[in-house]
């Protein structure tokens, strides 16, 4: 199975849905005229296809490994691959021009990192961790650190991680042991253990930067008092090259369901010379900086993972002759028809498609509200995108991931018996695609920070605006006939949206535990109406092709991928409205010792 960029659904998004070149006017937008991220993209579609994809098998077989000294070889080919990716500028894309980015916006960026996902899930890592332990640098980091670190974190040459997880802690960092002791010099001794640190130890870059949450002796407990502190593998030298080994080390490789070709490794800290990312005790807001960073990359990495599962399954049911056509052969010379001729395989497959291509809008759609917070001269525009960051974060990354998730299941399904071997992807695209569920908070963890915390900052002004954003676009389309089906689904999900957001705030301030149960149906509500007017979008703006005499199938396809979508998958939005309204009693009915 070969692996083919979506550049061409990406570019109908950015130039038609999104309308990137309307923000010309802005810093980056300027330099990123439809036209040329055209070109960029059709450049990393041929790195993403023709140097990540064949290694994406190698680094499931092979995985990585330790030396007997805690260094980490990566898999056969990778370390080129990475050298090739660099050499190119691909780690640089979104990043500030001052310390060697491109200074493109993050959305370019996203779609680039949808197809190095796509194509090596294990490998994109690398280069994803280093961003986001870029963008927390670049956030709290003094001048001194920024010109010491972002510069060969931009350009590849030093990776970088994020170290949270602790045995006896993941979700709850209150927990946490690791202990920074000052030196007396303005650096820290830490000294501590980190588990499942993606990319801790690598053969690939010359000097890791590891971001590590610890605690200052005599700080306040739970998460006031944790700092972040950076601790890298090598300490620069005075003229700022990898100088003296740090007091760290992999202790040791996690044996994983997927991912082989990353390396999850236990990180021990024994005296590790750090310096302190931001203020005191102040480590958790700084922290989320990247791990909001890494929520919307693991996003991307659902929708990623999903469209490569989803292209091998359409692949393997346009070849695999099975059984006859209900209504007549339909390969008459052959001794059966392919299966993608059987409703039930096509049902499969366009479930995928339809929350593939709706959620890579959703995907895209966010990451220009991201950059709209940063660089908008408009304080409302900037306003609204920063609530809608905050509040989308959660049902990007959970949603998403569930959904891109279940289409590698779907894949392995229409691959029948051979997708449960070894001899075609859909066993790796599963086994990958799972944990995009679990880290950077598992899903029900971002369904109870969405009802829990999202849902009423700031008066719930994030949730109204978006609320009000629908129905703007509803009165404005009501009269077209030919956007009606798409019009109506999205003024119906809207209302069960809002049924259900009015429900949580009756119930879920009197009995909490009515929020926690109905979090995960509310998100999935959330996200399906969210995709409702992904899908309402791109239907305006594939009909407003075809009026202007476009004859490219590429756009009757999409509309009729989007009835697929509202007529078949957008009933769920109703499903997950009465499952919410049930209440805790069923859920919380049993003892403990019941189970």
């Amino acid at each position: 199975m070969s692996y083919r960029a979506p550049v061409k659904d990406q570019m109908f998004l950015l130039r038609e849905v999104l309308k990137l070149d309307s923000h010309s006017n802005l810093p980056g937008f300027a330099d990123a005229s439809t036209e040329l991220v055209e070109q960029i993209l059709e450049e990393g579609a041929r790195f993403c296809e023709g140097v990540l994809a064949p290694l994406d098998t190698v680094g499931d077989k092979a995985g990585c490994v330790r030396a007997a000294d805690g260094s980490v070889t990566t898999p056969p080919g990778f370390k080129d691959a990475y050298r090739q990716m660099t050499a190119a500028g691909w780690t640089g894309l979104g990043c500030d021009p001052e310390y060697g980015g491109q200074g493109l916006p993050a959305t370019i960026n996203t779609c680039f990192m949808e197809m190095a996902s796509s194509a090596n899930m294990a490998f994109a890592m690398y280069p994803g961790l280093t961003h986001g332990a870029y963008k927390a640098i670049h956030f709290g980091g003094t001048p001194e650190q920024k010109s010491t670190y972002l510069p060969k974190m931009v350009s590849g040459e030093w990776g970088g991680t994020m170290n949270l997880t602790e045995p006896q802690c993941g979700t709850d960092l209150g927990l946490i042991r690791t202990k920074a002791v000052p030196n007396g010099d303005g650096s820290y001794a830490l000294t501590g253990q980190k588990i499942w640190i993606s990319a801790g130890e690598h053969d690939m870059a010359s000097n890791i930067v590891h971001l590590v949450l610890a605690r200052i002796e005599g700080a306040p407990a739970g998460v006031k008092g944790i700092s972040l502190f950076i601790v890298p593998k090598f300490i620069p030298d005075a003229s700022g090259q990898p100088g003296e080994r740090n007091k760290l080390e992999c202790a040791g490789l996690e044996e994983k369901m997927g991912i082989h070709g990353n390396a999850t490794c236990v990180m021990a800290y024994d005296g590790a010379k750090g310096w302190l990312l931001g203020q005191e005790n102040a480590g958790l807001r700084l922290m989320f900086v990247m791990m909001n960073e890494a929520r919307l990359g693991v996003g991307v990495q659902g929708i990623a993972i999903g469209e490569a599962a989803y292209q091998a399954a359409v692949e393997f049911a346009k070849d695999r002759l099975q059984g006859r056509s209900l209504s007549g052969p339909k390969n008459p010379e052959g001794p059966a028809d392919p299966i993608i001729v059987h409703p039930d395989v096509r049902r499969l497959l366009m479930e995928s498609k339809a929350v593939l291509e709706g959620g890579r809008a959703f995907m895209l759609w966010t990451a220009l509200h991201g950059d709209l917070e940063h660089v908008s001269t408009d304080e409302a525009t900037k306003t609204k995108a920063g609530d809608y960051m905050a509040l989308l974060t959660p049902v990007v990354k959970a949603y998403l991931t569930d959904r891109g998730f279940q289409a590698c299941s779907t894949a392995l399904l229409v691959h029948g018996g051979w997708g449960f071997t070894e001899h075609f992807p859909a066993s790796q695209h599963l086994r990958d695609a799972r944990i995009t569920m679990i880290y950077e908070g598992t899903n029900g963890v971002q369904a109870l920070d969405l009802v829990g915390r999202k849902l009423g900052q700031n008066g719930g002004r994030g949730v109204m605006a978006f609320a009000q954003e629908i129905d703007a676009f509803v009165a404005d389309h009501s009269a077209d006939a030919a956007l009606k089906p798409y019009v109506d689904a999205l003024a119906g999900a809207k209302a069960k949206l809002l049924d259900g957001t009015m429900w949580l705030m009756q119930n879920g301030m009197a009995n909490p535990e009515a929020a926690g149960a109905g979090s995960s149906d509310y998100l999935h509500l959330f996200g399906l109406t969210a995709l409702s007017y992904m899908w309402a979008l791109m239907a305006k703006a594939a009909n407003a092709k075809i009026a202007e005499g476009d004859a490219d199938p590429f756009y009757a396809t999409k509309l009729a991928t989007g009835r697929f979508f509202i007529e078949r998958l957008l009933p769920d939005a109703a499903a997950h409205l009465a499952k919410m309204k049930t209440g805790p009693d069923t859920v919380m009915a049993l003892p403990a010792d019941a189970f």
